[in-house]
């Protein structure tokens, strides 16, 4: 009766599901390949040179000289300055939006075709890409315009290359974005489907719709497999829900709900997470880049607590502390990590019943932590093969 009950059984479920199997797999193929940067850089576009990287690793430890004593523990001190000399910027983005402003026509179409030649130039840091000005009436054409005249002088982009995709208030904008890639692709000879955006989670309707729904949600499907990122704007979105001035920052309660919503909606999606930034710079005399220093430390580590695992950073003097409270936070669990991933793989218990769940949260540490450079491959026991199959 069972065997017979099977079969029957089974196939109309998979004529019913069979439907739903492809969207799951299409919706939620699980995280997203490769290395995520543990920050996002923003500057100026016209600000951007091909020496831009190894000033800003300079004037950081520049300001480490000038302001001892170190704002991190000194056995992070070796590792930090050689982060700072080789890799000082992860992830770059040339910001033709807030941080350029509203210029002439003539003026940014020249900035965009400088920043292209620079950027096809090099060097360049391992990620890097542009924020173009929103899809709003008011900035669409000019978004659009600097785009095209980008990927002109540019050609064929650097691997990774992104675009920012900022105060974006509605489904159909991620749409249009999708739409805009495939016509620059089309234009420029490049690869299909080889054009990825980051959406900014800036404003209101962003992560709850006029319908009461988690509008956030939508974009990711909206944006047809080439959304790659969603990255909280801390103080367009906490002026939108009408918080002072004072009191704006990315460990706000409303912060917290936004990012909370973009979570959700991300997981098992392979869009990534980036949280905001703090506009409390490490500047001025010793009291005040010390203070920025705690602030900056404090926030990097409590995003990383909250599984938000890159940031923006808005300041050379951020960078010592954005690399070292991420060391600190993936190497004080090296080992109790590298021992509870290794008595899973061997089948021992050593008195915790690991679920496969928490293995891969396990493989994924030390990944990311490989990744940024927190630990060595010989600190780690586990072999970077078996990390990536978990």
């Amino acid at each position: 009766m069972a065997r017979r009950l099977t079969a029957r059984v089974t196939a109309e479920l998979d004529r019913r599901l069979t439907p739903v199997d492809a969207m799951l797999q299409r919706r939620y193929p699980g995280d997203g390949p490769g290395r995520q940067p543990v920050h996002t850089v923003y500057v100026p576009a016209d600000r951007f040179t091909t020496d831009l990287c190894r000033q800003w690793g300079e004037q950081a430890v520049d300001t480490l000289d000038r302001f001892p004593p170190l704002p991190f523990p000194t056995g992070l001190r070796d590792r930090v300055l050689a982060k700072l000399s080789t890799e000082p910027i992860e992830d770059l983005r040339l910001d033709f939006e807030d941080g350029y402003g509203v210029r002439d026509n003539a003026e940014e179409d020249e900035t965009a075709r400088a920043a292209a030649t620079a950027l096809r130039d090099g060097p360049r840091p391992v990620f890097v890409g542009l924020r173009c000005k929103s899809l709003d009436r008011a900035d669409r054409d000019r978004a659009v315009r600097t785009l095209d005249v980008f990927f002109d002088a540019l050609g064929p982009p650097p691997p990774g290359f992104v675009i920012t995709l900022p105060k974006v208030r509605a489904v159909e904008q991620v749409a249009a974005m999708a739409l805009l890639c495939e016509e620059l692709e089309s234009a420029y000879a490049l690869p299909g489907a080889s054009l990825r955006f980051e959406v900014q989670i800036e404003t209101t309707e962003a992560v709850l719709g006029a319908d009461g729904t988690a509008t956030v949600s939508r974009m990711i499907t909206a944006a047809g497999g080439r959304c790659v990122g969603l990255h909280y704007g801390t103080y367009d979105y906490s002026a939108a829900c009408g918080i002072a001035a004072a009191h704006q920052s990315l460990d706000h309660p409303v912060a917290d709900h936004a990012k909370a919503v973009m979570q959700v909606a991300a997981a098992g999606t392979g869009v990534r997470l980036s949280d905001g930034s703090t506009n409390v710079l490490p500047v001025g005399d010793l009291d005040a880049v010390h203070a920025a220093w705690r602030l900056h430390t404090r926030l990097v580590r409590r995003s990383l607590e909250r599984g938000f695992y890159q940031g923006w950073d808005l300041h050379p003097a951020h960078l010592p502390t954005r690399y070292a409270a991420t060391y600190a936070f993936f190497r004080e669990s090296l080992d109790a990590t590298v021992a509870r991933l290794s008595a899973y793989l061997t089948r021992r218990s050593d008195g915790v019943l690991e679920e496969p769940a928490t293995a891969r949260a396990l493989a994924g540490h030390l990944r990311r932590g490989l990744d940024c450079g927190a630990f060595d491959p010989d600190e780690v026991s586990v072999d970077r093969a078996t990390l990536e199959v978990l």
